[in-house]
């Protein structure tokens, strides 16, 4: 049993978010269909998602994401093998980041205030994993 956690951002296609209730229900039916666990977080036109799970269906969904049309340019953060998960609570969180969010973390704002900065967040080792679990405890 090898379990992963991949990191990724990737765009929404057209900027349309009406097509983001439509990409959760699909999430949540897969993951819980495939044994996945993630969070997924949306600020302006940017997904920053985690998936969490054995190898080969972290591969088989990130690989099936990649070719949606609903995405484009997405890139890995990280993947990396982890000993137990960390969003097992989840088969899919969700949290749409706005003006409150910037006001209440001015740590993490500059990560996502105008959509996910992948260079910054590449930048700062660990950071995408930080802002996904405080929203997923739903400190925020």
């Amino acid at each position: 049993m090898s379990l992963v956690q991949l990191i990724y951002v990737s765009d929404l296609v057209g900027d349309n978010e009406a097509e983001i209730a439509a990409i959760l229900k699909s999430s949540v039916r897969n993951n819980s269909k495939n044994g996945l666990t993630g969070m997924l977080l949306y600020s302006h036109g940017n997904f920053l998602q985690v998936l969490e799970g054995e190898k080969d269906a972290v591969d088989a969904t990130y690989q099936r994401i990649c070719q949606d049309a609903r995405h484009r340019n997405t890139i890995v953060l990280t993947e990396e093998d982890v000993t137990q998960r960390h969003f097992s609570n989840w088969s899919m969180g969700y949290r749409q980041l706005g003006p409150e969010h910037v006001a209440s973390l001015p740590k993490y704002a500059p990560y996502f205030q105008y959509g996910f900065d992948t260079s910054a967040i590449k930048a700062k080792p660990g950071v995408a994993l930080e802002m996904l679990e405080l929203f997923s405890q739903g400190m925020i």
